[in-house]
Formats: C-alpha cells, structure tokens, sequence
C-alpha cells in the first residue's frame, strides 16, 4: 500500500515521469483500499454539527485515487480530516 502512494505522489509532482511499476498500479491501489474505514463516534458528532450549520457535505468520500475523506464537498475540492 505503501508503494501505491508513492506512485500517486510521484504521478502529481512529476507527470512527465514514468513510475517504474506502472504494470503493477492496479494491484497496488488495491492493496491501498482494501481497508474499511471506520469513522469514530467524534467523526459523526462533527459531521452532524456541519450538517446543522449548513456545510452539506460527503461523509467518508471515495477520491478517484482511492483515498477516503472523512468530510468532503468534491464539487468544490474542499475536505476535512477528523481525528479522534
């Protein structure tokens, strides 16, 4: 899994490059996001309370990429990680 986030890294800073186990990506991602997420009980107190306020947003989206964000409005590429 780590190797697939060096692929991405490596893919956004330097596109012009070719990252040597290309042939492999897919088995990688897979690697990747064969974890469940698991929100915490802090994560949806939070989630509800931006609910209240008016910040519509995605709970544990999906990117095109394969990572999860806790709190996410894609059509305008805003996001929020929640710890706890």
């Amino acid at each position: 899994s780590q190797l697939y986030l060096v692929a991405v890294y490596v893919r956004l800073e330097w596109p012009h490059l070719e990252f040597p186990l290309s042939a492999h990506l897919q088995s990688l991602r897979s690697g990747f996001t064969r974890q469940e997420s698991t929100p915490s009980q802090f994560q949806r107190q939070v989630s509800a309370m931006l609910e209240r306020l008016g910040w519509s947003h995605t709970f544990e989206y999906q990117t095109t990429e394969g990572f999860s964000l806790d709190l996410a409005k894609p059509e305008s590429k805003r996001a929020i990680e929640v710890d706890g």
